[in-house]
């Protein structure tokens, strides 16, 4: 298999954390940067009932993407640890079964989703025109759904073999696209909402088919999926991205809720929610990346036996965070006010941007940190503890604080709320990290790294274990 080799087992980890993270970000970045392009160019249009639809449609497509992001996860770890164990042929096989298993559980996924689109969107809080015009917008764009998560399992796969930049480019042509299709669906041709809509399933053919090229171009492609070959690596997979997938769905689930809450307000004040949401991966798009990014890095060691370098994986993981957030942070308060007249943010809405490019940048790093917990439980063995940390964090740690400061300060107190109930939780991730690194569940197979000959393995557990 072309380009198997395992390339996270040797050099300095933090040029390979810092290098995975900028390129996974703008990749990551790139496909909410589709709904931000979305976002400001509805906002031209000068009316709040479709600005806030979007908002509405874009908790559920949250939600969606979420199962996508998990089933990555569970691929990227398999492929990344049968690499670091120097077997390309499982990892080749890994990346076929998690491929077909992604298009069809998907294509299921998506296919519930838009048969409850209206009970979906009254859940948030849409009434009215503004709830026939997110769920206008919704079912044209979830059947695109099964595209988007064949791109998200493809740059995976390439991320696992080291190669951040193809899997960056993928979606960095699906933003193009959007950038180029908007102006002309929307302005041109008069669609407005319907334009919008089409545009992002342009590009997330776009990014399906840029991932999928280099795949087969440079690191071997995939198998001729069989039954039994599915059936038979349907349980690696499903222990890993069950938990992954539940975990990623909590964020949407704690988005909603904040949606809702937010709804008691006013469309002003969900069109500044909208806002903060859509602003969030971008801005913040390098701390959601790490969990993908440092997956492949942490499987890599992880299978060749590498605990110490794991260890410092986590380490400076959390020091890239602190000082990505404290940039980031610098610059959305510098700016706050233009970025709040590109939206034309008045009012309550302007207030709720002031806020969210304010203090509220500066608590991200603790979310941050529960992202580079993740990264770890999730390749050690251990991904029901992220599960409980993101449930945790977006349930205990955000209803009742957002309901209880709501009363006080108002929409306002809805995202502060959010906001600080990261503190806790982002601290319970990184001991849990701790825990899973001293004690991981995984057998690992010791490699004994050799310049220019095999490597020397003692295996820990059998052929058969070592497989699953």
């Amino acid at each position: 298999m072309a380009g198997a080799q395992a390339k996270f087992v040797e050099g300095n980890l933090f040029r390979h954390v810092s290098v995975m993270a900028l390129t996974s970000s703008v990749g990551l970045m790139a496909v909410f940067v589709v709904d931000l392009i979305n976002m400001f160019y509805i906002a031209l249009l000068g009316r709040a009932e479709l600005a806030a639809a979007i908002g509405y449609a874009g908790a559920i497509l949250f939600f969606t993407t979420s199962f996508g992001i998990g089933m990555s996860i569970a691929v990227g770890a398999l492929v990344a640890r049968a690499l670091g164990a120097r077997d390309p042929a499982l990892a080749r096989e890994k990346a076929t079964t998690g491929l077909v298993l992604s298009f069809v559980f998907g294509s299921l996924f998506a296919a519930v989703v838009w048969v409850f689109l209206w009970p979906l969107v009254g859940l948030l809080g849409a009434t009215g025109e503004t709830a026939a015009l997110a769920v206008h917008f919704l079912q044209i764009v979830i059947p695109s759904q099964p595209l988007l998560m064949v791109g998200m399992i493809g740059g995976a796969v390439l991320r696992s073999h080291g190669d951040a930049r193809a899997a960056m480019m993928a979606t960095v042509w699906g933003a193009v696209a959007t950038a180029v299709l908007d102006p002309i669906l929307i302005f041109g041709f008069g669609w407005e909402l319907t334009g919008a809509a089409i545009a992002s399933v342009a590009a997330r053919v776009v990014i399906a088919w840029m991932a999928l090229r280099p795949i087969t171009a440079k690191y071997g492609g995939f198998d001729r999926p069989t039954v039994g070959q599915v059936v038979a690596d349907m349980g690696p997979i499903w222990a890993i991205a069950v938990p992954a997938i539940l975990t990623q769905v909590a964020t949407p689930v704690g988005q909603a809720f904040v949606t809702r809450a937010t709804s008691a307000y006013g469309e002003a004040a969900v069109a500044g929610m909208a806002i903060a949401g859509r602003l969030t991966p971008v801005a913040f798009g390098v701390i959601f990346a790490l969990s993908g990014a440092l997956g492949p890095i942490i499987g890599q060691n992880f299978g060749a036996g590498r605990m110490d370098r794991v260890r410092r994986v986590f380490w400076d993981g959390l020091i890239f965070t602190g000082l990505v957030i404290m940039m980031v942070s610098a610059v959305l308060f510098l700016l706050r006010g233009p970025i709040a007249d590109a939206f034309r943010a008045e009012g309550l809405t302007r207030d709720l941007v002031y806020l969210f490019c304010g203090p509220l940048a500066l608590l991200w790093f603790f979310n941050g940190m529960i992202f580079v917990g993740n990264a770890v439980c999730n390749n050690l063995g251990r991904p029901f503890w992220s599960t409980v940390v993101n449930w945790g964090r977006h349930t205990v740690g955000t209803i009742p604080l957002a309901l209880w400061l709501g009363q006080y300060w108002g929409a306002q107190g809805v995202l502060i709320g959010q906001a600080l109930g990261g503190v806790v939780f982002g601290l319970a991730a990184a001991w849990l990290a701790l825990r899973a690194i001293r004690a991981p569940v995984v057998p690992v197979a010791r490699v004994r790294l050799v310049p220019e000959a095999a490597p020397e393995t003692e295996q820990v557990a059998s052929p058969g274990e070592r497989r699953a």
